[in-house]
């Protein structure tokens, strides 16, 4: 059974950082796709991050790139999303997700498999 476990969430000051992390289990990360998704109050969940181990590839969006890094720890099953340079507007419920199409990242509609999200608010 595919599980996926957000945690990291918090309340930070804006130009401050956190790191979220997604444990995964029942399955390995180059049998999946994963991607970071957030949705702020009265906005669509957008995807904004992602990763395709099999073939090296990893996507973000604008609003997040350069500010935050994907990375895995294999060895721990483990996604990281570090976010840097917090800004008010990057406050949202975050996800992790997992597709099974383990080529392209980016098609974020793919998206099987979801954890419970984790609350990110940045204050001005």
């Amino acid at each position: 059974e595919v599980q996926l476990v957000e945690s990291g969430g918090g309340l930070v000051q804006a130009g401050g950082s956190l790191r979220l992390s997604c444990a995964a289990s029942g399955f390995t990360f180059d049998e999946y796709s994963i991607g970071w998704f957030r949705q702020a109050p009265g906005k669509e969940r957008e995807g904004i991050s992602c990763m395709s181990k099999r073939v090296g590839n990893i996507y973000y969006v604008d609003s997040v790139k350069g500010r935050f890094t994907i990375s895995s720890d294999d060895a721990k099953n483990t996604v990281y999303l570090q976010m840097n340079s917090l800004k008010p507007e990057d406050t949202a419920v975050y996800y992790c997700a997992a597709s099974s199409d383990m080529y392209i990242c980016s098609t974020f509609g793919s998206y099987d498999y979801w954890g419970q999200g984790t609350q990110v608010t940045v204050s001005s």
